[in-house]
């Protein structure tokens, strides 16, 4: 399908909103869930974190062997091929009889993930030009605010009516209708596309030629620090939330309700403002934002109605460094070699949760949330001097008096 130089940005933005509403909605929903999923199938809290560690390791891996493939066949295809591969993920779910079929179902939608990882981003970094992808990224981006919105509260409490498995399903459904819209509304990028055979060599030499540069090391690491840090941090927040104020799954999704409505006004508008003062600024500001939230949390939430407002503000700072993040990442490589190094970052931010999700149990079970909190602090911070010391800022562009494309201001 041929780019149109006249289709309405808003055209490709929404499918790719809805992909990331849907794919980050039966992500998140699964932390506020975990206290349910534990007594329908009857599993130890100490194991529920692997649903997260299993879950991002199959993300890693396959967005480490799909980002060479997209650079090779286009970005469309591989929405597709994602797409549809989440959509059947999502929808087995319904059929977990035990804790090990859901393990297993969760690492399928984790391969569907790894397939989709960067895919957005990237088809963001090929198909608007830099000084307006802060601008594209927030608002698909905000996608992620909206399943906080509307999909976490809507999947909590389906979930007390259903069981666990209802929430999953609904999000198959919604992935369905976006591979739909994907075929039909989204067109591959007028760009030029690696002709190289891809082989297990020449993907290994792609990856290391790419991490033998130090901006791209200090990204990859940045990436990898700040899931990581979140992860830590969110993991066990709505378990520890539910045990200390006595309060029910669908309390827990009205706290990402509240959350959820900060990150769609701030997200599109952190992107555009990073547009004209530059990544790098919002980054660390983020950073440094989230550091002391989070070192503060235990002491702050003295009442569960308090959660209402950090959780917000997290959100916002959060929202304050993904788009200038991405934005800034996809301009460190040329187009044909985008898809792998935006999956790589993926991989190594799913190699964070990972991490996190190994540490996150034993830690609140051992020393309670407060350890989760204060590692999770120090995490962001150790980003936050990456990012300032070691990652480049590429400069912005002016506009120039023909576009190929017409974007709203």
């Amino acid at each position: 399908m041929p780019q149109n130089n006249k289709t309405n940005p808003y055209f490709i933005i929404f499918p790719l909103w809805l992909l990331v509403f849907a794919a980050s909605s039966q992500v998140m929903i699964i932390a506020p869930l975990l206290p349910q999923i534990g007594i329908e199938l009857n599993t130890s809290e100490s194991l529920l974190g692997n649903l997260i560690t299993v879950y991002a390791t199959m993300i890693g891996v396959f967005a480490i062997i799909m980002g060479p493939l997209s650079d090779k066949i286009g970005r469309r295809k591989i929405l597709l091929l994602g797409s549809t591969g989440m959509t059947i993920a999502l929808l087995l779910h319904s059929l977990s009889m035990n804790f090990i079929s859901l393990l297993l179902f969760r690492a399928l939608a984790g391969m569907a993930g790894g397939v989709l990882s960067g895919a957005a981003v990237s088809y963001v970094g090929d198909y608007f030009p830099y000084e307006k992808r802060g601008w594209a990224n927030g608002w698909i981006m905000s996608g992620i605010a909206m399943g906080q919105i509307l999909g976490i509260p809507m999947g909590t409490f389906l979930a007390e009516l259903y069981g666990f498995k209802f929430p999953f399903l609904l999000f198959g459904v919604i992935m369905g209708l976006t591979t739909i819209l994907i075929f039909f509304k989204v067109p591959q990028p007028d760009i030029v596309l690696q002709e190289s055979k891809i082989t297990f060599k020449t993907t290994f030499k792609k990856y290391k030629s790419l991490l033998l540069k130090s901006d791209i090391q200090a990204v990859a690491l940045s990436y990898l620090l700040m899931f990581m840090s979140l992860s830590i941090f969110l993991i066990y927040l709505p378990s520890w939330l539910t045990k200390e104020f006595n309060v029910t799954v669908s309390d827990i999704g009205w706290v990402f309700f509240a959350g959820g409505i900060a990150n769609a006004i701030a997200g599109p508008n952190a992107g555009k403002l990073s547009d004209k003062m530059g990544r790098k600024n919002m980054i660390l500001s983020s950073c440094f934002g989230l550091a002391l939230l989070m070192a503060l949390t235990t002491f702050f939430v003295t009442s569960f109605w308090i959660s209402f407002v950090l959780f917000p503000i997290a959100m916002i700072l959060i929202a304050m460094r993904i788009s200038p993040f991405q934005a800034l990442s996809s301009e460190l490589v040329p187009a044909s070699n985008r898809g792998s190094l935006m999956s790589m970052l993926v991989a190594f931010g799913n190699i964070g949760s990972g991490l996190a999700g190994a540490v996150a149990g034993p830690l609140y079970s051992s020393y309670g949330f407060l350890s989760n909190t204060l590692l999770g602090a120090f995490t962001i911070i150790v980003t936050a001097f990456i990012v300032w010391k070691l990652v480049p800022e590429p400069e912005l562009k002016k506009p120039t008096v023909q576009k190929l494309i017409e974007i709203p201001d």
